[in-house]
Formats: C-alpha cells, sequence, structure tokens
C-alpha cells in the first residue's frame, strides 16, 4: 500500500478528535443531540483548520445508521457502518462535494442543484458540501439563492469559505455561521506530539516548537511540515535539521542581535548580520523570530507574572533576561521596526544590507549623534538664552504681474526711491545696508535684522485663541526645573519616554529627599519612566524619590519653551510689519506677506 500522508491518516473521523475549534464542536454537538438542524451551514477559517473535515464529520453524524443498523442522528458516529465508511472514503452517492474554485460557473451549480429534487438514495439526508463558495460567480449564487433559502427537508447545504467577506450578504443571511479560527502553536504542539507517538517518530521538544510556529495556526500545514521535517531528517526530528530545512535563525543569533541593540553595540549587530548572510539564513525569517521574541520580551515587561508558567519553555529564561535588560519603551519601539523592516526587505537590492539598515534605526533613535545632536543641543541653548539679534527672511509675493515690475524704468525702482537714506547710511535706522529689491523674481524678499525684545521678564504669557485667555508660566519651581529638566536633555541623561515625562511636568514641591511632580496625562506616569528620570537626577547630583501626580499642569519646560519660541515669533512678525520699507511695498505694490513665512533664525 502506498504511503498515506500524516494529513490524512490522522484526519478526524469525529467531533471528539477534532482539537482547536471546541466552540464549533459543542454548538453542532448541542444541535445533533436535540436535533435542532438548520438546512444550510457556513464554515469560515483560515486554510487547513478543519473546514472539510467539519463538514464531513457532520454529515456521517446525519446519516449513521449505528453498528447494529438502527442507530439514528447522532453527534458520535459509530464509524463502522455503510454511511459512515463511504463517507470517510469519498463514495456515498447523497454526499457531494463540489470545489467551487474550478466549478464556479451557473452551469456547474444549476447541475448540483438538479440532484436536490431527488430523495436520497442510501443514507437519511443529501448533503451539498460546496467548497471555497466565495470563488462562485455572482450568476451562480443568484441560481442558489431559492433552493438554499427553502430546500426540501432531507437535504442539508454546507459551505465552507477562507475569505467570507466575498460571499454575497444574501446568501450570509440564508446559513448559519461558524468561524473556525486559527490554532494556538502550543495547541499543534501537543497533536504533533501525539500524531508522532503513534508513529514511533523520535523528536526533539524544540524541532516540534519550530514546526508549531512555522504552521501560523494550520494544523494541515503543520503535518505536512513534519512529514517534510521526517524525510529530511531522515526519520528523526531534530532542532538542528528543522531549523535548516525552514531557514529560520538559530536563537541565539536573534538574542545575540537583541542584546547588542539593548547596550547600543552597533559593532556587534554589523558583525551578527554579516554571520547571518555567510550562514545563508533568511533575513526576513530573523525579524519574524525577533518580533515573537520582543512580544514575550514585553508581555514579561508589563506582566513578570506571566512567566512563571514557561519552566518547560527552554527559551524563557533568555527572553527573562532579556526583558530585564531592555526598557519597555526600547522594546515597543523595536517590535514595530521589525514588523515594518520585513516590509523594507523586499525593496533593497540585498535583503542582508537592508536587515543591517532595519536593525540600526533602532540605534538612531536611541543615542542622536553628530550633527543632529549638535544641532539639538544648539536649538535647546537657544531656548534658555536667545541671542541679542535675529535676522528674519520674508518672501511677499506682489500682487501685480512681474510683467508689469520689470516694463517699469530700473531706476524708479531703486532702493534709494523708496529708501531716502541710501545716500547717507547713517540716516538708515537700522545701521546697515539698504534692502534690496529683485526685479527677476515675482516675489519682493526684504531681510531685515531683527533685534531681539528686551529680556523676558519671569512671567511669560503665551495666548491661548481658541481659549481666550493667556496662560502665565510663573511658580516658584519653575525655573529651577526647566534648567535642570533642559541640561539633562541637552546632556543625553534622558531620553524618549523620560524625556517627555521631564518637559511635561511641573514640579510643585521639593524637600532634601523626595519631589513632587504633576502631569496632565496618566500615560506619562509609568513607573519604568519614573525610576530612570530618578537614576539621571541622581547622576546630575539630586538623589531624590520622585512622586507623581496627575492633575492641571500651569509650568513645565514643555510650556516654557513653547512660550519662548511664540514670544519670538510674535516679535519677529510685529519688527517686519512695522518696518517702513514693508508697509511702503504693501502700500504701492500691494505687495502681500505669506502666512508662515517670518521665521526667526
Amino acid at each position: 500500500m502506498s504511503y498515506l500522508v500524516l494529513a490524512r491518516k490522522y484526519r478526524p473521523k469525529t467531533f471528539t478528535e477534532m482539537v482547536g475549534q471546541e466552540h464549533v464542536v459543542q454548538a453542532l454537538t448541542n444541535a445533533l443531540t436535540t436535533q435542532r438542524l438548520h438546512h444550510a451551514y457556513l464554515f469560515t477559517g483560515t486554510r487547513g483548520v478543519g473546514k472539510t473535515t467539519v463538514s464531513r464529520v457532520l454529515a456521517k453524524s446525519l446519516n449513521c445508521q449505528g453498528v447494529d443498523g438502527t442507530g439514528g442522528i447522532t453527534a458520535n458516529p459509530c464509524g463502522v457502518c455503510q454511511a459512515c465508511t463511504d463517507i470517510d472514503a469519498g463514495r456515498f452517492v447523497d454526499y457531494t462535494e463540489l470545489d467551487a474554485a474550478s466549478n464556479r460557473g451557473v452551469d456547474e451549480v444549476q447541475s448540483l442543484l438538479e440532484q436536490a429534487v431527488y430523495k436520497p438514495v442510501q443514507g437519511r439526508f443529501k448533503v451539498f458540501m460546496i467548497d471555497e463558495v466565495h470563488m462562485l460567480t455572482n450568476t451562480a449564487f443568484n441560481a442558489m439563492l431559492k433552493t438554499l433559502e427553502e430546500p426540501p427537508e432531507y437535504l442539508k447545504f454546507v459551505l465552507a469559505t477562507t475569505d467570507p467577506q466575498k460571499v454575497p450578504v444574501t446568501v450570509l443571511s440564508r446559513c448559519l455561521q461558524f468561524n473556525l479560527r486559527p490554532m494556538a502553536p502550543e495547541t499543534v504542539l501537543e497533536h504533533l506530539g501525539h500524531v508522532l507517538g503513534q508513529e514511533n517518530i523520535d523528536s526533539e521538544p524544540q524541532a516540534l516548537r519550530l514546526l508549531a510556529r512555522a504552521a501560523r495556526g494550520s494544523m494541515r500545514d503543520a503535518l505536512s511540515l513534519t512529514d517534510q521535517a521526517i524525510a529530511y531528517g531522515g526519520g528523526q526530528l531534530q532542532e538542528a535539521a528543522v531549523r535548516q530545512m525552514l531557514g529560520s535563525a538559530d536563537r541565539s543569533h536573534v538574542w545575540r542581535l537583541i542584546e547588542a541593540l539593548a547596550h547600543g553595540d552597533g559593532h556587534s549587530v554589523v558583525q551578527t548580520s554579516e554571520a547571518l548572510r555567510v550562514h545563508g539564513l533568511s533575513a526576513a525569517a530573523t525579524l519574524e523570530d525577533m518580533s515573537m521574541v520582543l512580544q514575550r520580551m514585553a508581555v514579561l515587561q508589563a506582566v513578570p507574572d506571566m512567566g512563571e508558567g514557561d519552566a518547560a519553555d527552554p527559551e524563557a529564561a533568555e527572553t527573562a533576561r532579556l526583558a530585564a535588560l531592555m526598557p519597555p519603551d526600547e522594546t515597543q519601539l523595536l517590535y514595530s521596526i521589525s514588523l515594518h523592516g520585513r516590509q523594507e526587505l523586499g525593496l533593497a537590492p540585498d535583503e542582508y544590507a537592508a536587515l543591517t539598515m532595519v536593525l540600526l534605526r533602532l540605534l538612531a533613535f536611541k543615542k542622536p549623534s553628530g550633527l543632529v545632536a549638535s544641532l539639538a543641543l544648539a536649538e535647546k541653548k537657544s531656548l534658555i538664552n536667545p541671542p541679542p539679534q535675529v535676522p528674519v527672511a520674508v518672501s511677499m509675493p506682489l500682487a501685480m504681474p512681474v510683467e508689469s515690475v520689470q516694463a517699469l524704468p530700473v531706476r524708479e525702482m531703486r532702493p534709494r526711491d523708496v529708501a531716502p537714506w541710501e545716500d547717507n547710511p547713517s540716516d538708515n535706522p537700522e545701521g546697515g545696508d539698504s534692502p534690496n529689491f529683485d526685479h527677476d523674481s515675482d516675489a519682493a524678499v526684504v531681510a531685515v535684522p531683527v533685534r531681539q525684545q528686551a529680556e523676558p521678564s519671569a512671567a511669560l504669557e503665551l495666548q491661548n485663541p481658541s481659549a481666550d485667555q493667556s496662560l502665565r508660566l510663573t511658580t516658584p519651581e519653575g525655573e529651577f526645573w526647566h534648567k535642570l529638566v533642559m541640561d539633562m536633555a541637552a546632556a543625553e541623561a534622558i531620553n524618549a519616554l523620560v524625556r517627555e515625562l521631564g518637559l511635561q511636568s511641573q514640579l510643585v514641591a521639593r524637600d532634601t529627599d523626595t519631589w513632587m511632580l504633576r502631569v496632565e496625562r496618566e500615560s506619562l506616569n509609568s513607573s519604568t519612566s519614573r525610576e530612570r528620570l530618578e537614576k539621571a537626577l541622581d547622576a546630575a547630583g539630586y538623589p531624590v524619590r520622585l512622586l507623581v501626580e496627575v492633575g492641571r499642569v500651569q509650568d513645565s519646560p514643555a510650556k516654557r519653551n513653547a512660550a519662548a519660541v511664540a514670544q519670538r515669533q510674535a516679535g519677529a512678525e510685529a519688527i517686519i510689519l512695522n518696518d517702513a520699507y514693508v508697509q511702503s511695498l504693501i502700500r504701492d505694490y500691494g505687495a502681500k506677506i505669506v502666512p508662515g513665512s517670518i521665521k526667526p533664525l
């Protein structure tokens, strides 16, 4: 006898043998026991989760004759009567399976429906099973609507599909729908162990874990991969052979990458990526494995007690170690980068170079360097000590066409005609060069040195148009907290969520060992961010314990920074609008200032 693949050999023959679909089995079992039977069933779900199997078991339950030939409708078909054996063998005349993927036209459906007028030949019910029903044409669907709604009492419809959204609502409303769920890796792992025990095949637990994960919720795929692994390993299932067959990266590579990223070790990241290239391991599989490990790390970081039940998993200890090594916010960021990075691998000419770039992206977010860090530091310092003089560049499109401007005599447009201080520069109220007018452009560009206004007082005002009120940023501890947070941010002692906590918080009170902060959002008040901010304060010379409350914040470093920027912007706009030359351009040539074009530099 020829070899029968595991997926067919171990196909469930009764509801009790099915695994991972308890919600469907319970509903059908109760319906069969009470004989409250619907005339049409629709089974949905991904490939290999048991849609066809449920249909065949249901057909056996409806037509089972019992061991002695006197049985009736039952939830536990005997499996030995003529009806049960014929359905298992695929030769029961009253059970018809139609593959809608290859028989999708109205002619095939009408040919099937023509059989509905005849009573069962051998069994108790006729059962029409249409697989991949969403592939039928609209005409075919319309042809079966009437029979599907009011079939003869001896006829049952069973429809199966992997894409129920493509099934017309007129069909959905006529069926009792069951969704077969993808199976959990633990369920697949347990079933594979049972099958291999029946086959007397030795296997390593980690090899079965790899197969269970690679199946992606499909039991049929898991059994097919197991068949392939048995052939690849010469009758045995070993982790190394299964990993090589699947093209999966060794978990040690994944752990090494995550640890290097946690320490900010770019050199180790690049070396490990090159090792993956040398061994020919899949870059996409590496990112997928990283996502799995990071997901478990995130769960452990959020709910530490979840790791207590993983003693049988050899990877649990290493996952817990990495979870303690990497901050939760970086874990979330790296998980997101790994997920989106898989989509980028196909766009790059070299997938391993793309893998390296994806991994190094976390380091770029983690610690700014070079020109970016210098610019960030300069910006932070400028918010604390604004420069005494800020030049402003304004672009003002003229209302009149460019041709009309060029038609005027050039001497009529010289700056001396609109700026009388050119002949005597000492008369220039700004003490600088005369402004220039560009005839070859459709915009008047004015460069005016803007003198910084008087030093802002301790009370900065930021207008809020929507609320029509001013927000006064004055608290006794505000100046101290603002300078301390900006200094720590400039020194890169705090970043990411910790920096956000410092910027968005108000120092309400402080004593020698305890400081009270106030934030407006509960999401900022995480224990991890609070502990890391305490460490940064300790390194800055303030070994204190932080208490955080949620409430209205009046004075925070972020609000002070925004107020300083708004004040500089308002001062720059006022100087431009009050400039005599700008006013002459607006008055004489209808020039307009482009909104948002005035920027203090």
